[in-house]
């Protein structure tokens, strides 16, 4: 019996983290960057942001390659309701963690898989999406271990200023989800569920 062959596969996203992450189920896939508006609706809640601009990522990239199947995703931190962004300069990095230190972080990691093999108006009802919530509790550290911290990784392209896949691991207390890669920007375990439903293989197939 003849091993089926993979749908083309796009992840819409320009983050090398979640290109290491997608990697990680060795299946050929394009990165495409997707040109999305990123900034959140007057009134919107978090995780309505992280779902709408999943679901547009993936929209946007599959319009211009139809019959492609597309990973949108998009993540939002917050701290008592209120979103954290990417902090982008240290002295930012440096006042997000002092507010966050012994405090639980809520962290939405929205997924979209837009099957572009369907007519357009079909994919779009056919989309599946999914909100992955990882609950992060930091440690309370000192001033100079937070500045060292950053001045080592420097992180301030992560929303939360930790990158929990390295040395930011050490800020934090605990984790609580039911997918662990979803702090870091892909949940995979809820998109190799997506992908199966889509009639991906993932042990048996020819590239």
């Amino acid at each position: 019996m003849s091993s089926p062959t993979l749908p083309r596969l796009i992840l819409a996203s320009s983050s090398a983290y979640r290109r290491e992450l997608l990697s990680r189920l060795r299946l050929p896939f394009e990165a495409v960057a997707p040109d999305v508006d990123e900034t959140p609706h007057p009134g919107e809640s978090p995780e309505a942001t992280a779902l709408r601009l999943a679901r547009d990522k993936a929209a946007a990239v599959a319009r211009a390659h139809p019959g492609a199947l597309v990973i949108g995703s998009d993540q939002v931190a917050t701290l008592d309701g209120a979103q954290i962004g990417k902090p982008g300069d240290h002295a930012r990095a440096l006042a997000q963690l002092q507010t966050m230190r012994g405090r639980r972080v809520v962290f939405h990691t929205a997924l979209c898989l837009w099957d572009g093999r369907l007519p357009a108006d079909e994919a779009a009802a056919a989309a599946q999406v999914e909100n992955v919530q990882v609950f992060v509790t930091f440690r309370d550290l000192p001033d100079a271990e937070l500045d060292a911290y950053l001045r080592i990784e420097q992180p301030y392209d992560c929303a939360g200023s930790a990158k929990n896949e390295g040395l930011g691991i050490a800020l934090l207390e605990r984790i609580d989800s039911s997918d662990p890669t979803a702090l870091t920007g892909l949940p995979l375990i809820a998109l190799t569920g997506m992908l199966r439903r889509a009639g991906m293989p993932f042990f048996n197939r020819q590239q």
